[in-house]
């Protein structure tokens, strides 16, 4: 199934974005692909938070303090402890350090600079970053590996599956969910990383904003944010489907 076919009965308002990376030192030569349906950005919907761990390992001087928030942020994506990090060390010092290290640049997101889950991205602009971040790993950086480790403890319903839907049961997976208060919209993102052996890795990102108008469903949505209470099930109910779709896609069209 290609693209086209499987957003054939997408809403006008959607957004679907896909990406892959395959590459690394005596492999295949590298080839990428991407997909992108409706808005050319999105809001990161949490995906980055093995990357703001990566990096803000090196500004944190006390280890313990710094895995004591990294590893909860990656492992159950931890909000709080996330936003420890991120204020710690400084949303543009984090921004600029990911930049510095995988060549991709994010802004500060619009107004409040704390909301780390606001930062726009691209599903090209993801799959690179970890392309890099994986690549470190086996080169030997063991915060990278750490990282990389956590992710392959990521479990469901925050992997929604697409471990299961790409065949790769051993992968890093990091997944994003949220629908804002100003948005008519369920964001769901996902990452999975594959290491294919030296310094060869396989990158596939899914990014979906589909549309969530029902009030009544919305209300409900709302409280249990508020209330601290997992809604990984109405993101799976949403975009599920098309998110594992995108990922599955993209790995036929990467190639093996």
């Amino acid at each position: 199934m290609g693209f086209n076919e499987l957003l054939d009965d997408l809403d006008h308002s959607a957004t679907a974005q896909a990406a892959g990376i395959r590459r690394g030192y005596g492999g295949p030569p590298a080839r990428a692909v991407s997909f992108t349906a409706g808005m050319t950005r999105l809001r990161c919907a949490s995906v980055l938070k093995p990357l703001y761990a990566w990096v803000s390992a090196a500004r944190i001087p006390d280890a313990d303090r710094w895995r004591r928030h990294a590893e909860p942020a990656v492992v159950i994506s931890s909000n709080s402890d996330t936003l420890s990090l991120w204020l710690a060390v400084g949303p543009r010092v984090i921004l600029d350090d990911l930049r510095d290290r995988t060549g991709v640049a994010w802004g500060l997101p619009n107004g409040d600079p704390s909301r780390f889950g606001s930062v726009e991205v691209t599903a090209s602009e993801v799959s690179a970053a970890y392309a890099v971040l994986a690549q470190s790993a086996v080169a030997g950086d063991p915060v990278a590996g750490t990282v990389l480790e956590w992710m392959g403890q990521v479990a469901e319903p925050q992997a929604f599956g697409a471990r299961e839907a790409l065949g790769w049961p051993e992968s890093a997976v990091k997944c994003g969910w949220y629908g804002a208060p100003d948005e008519t919209v369920l964001r769901t993102h996902a990452v999975a990383v594959q290491p294919r052996g030296g310094t060869r890795v396989n990158v596939i990102v899914a990014m979906t904003a589909l549309p969530y108008t029902d009030p009544h469903e919305r209300d409900v949505y709302r409280e249990r944010v508020g209330k601290g209470l997992p809604v990984e099930a109405e993101h799976e109910k949403v975009s599920g489907t098309l998110l594992r779709g995108l990922m599955t896609t993209t790995q036929e069209e990467l190639g093996s």
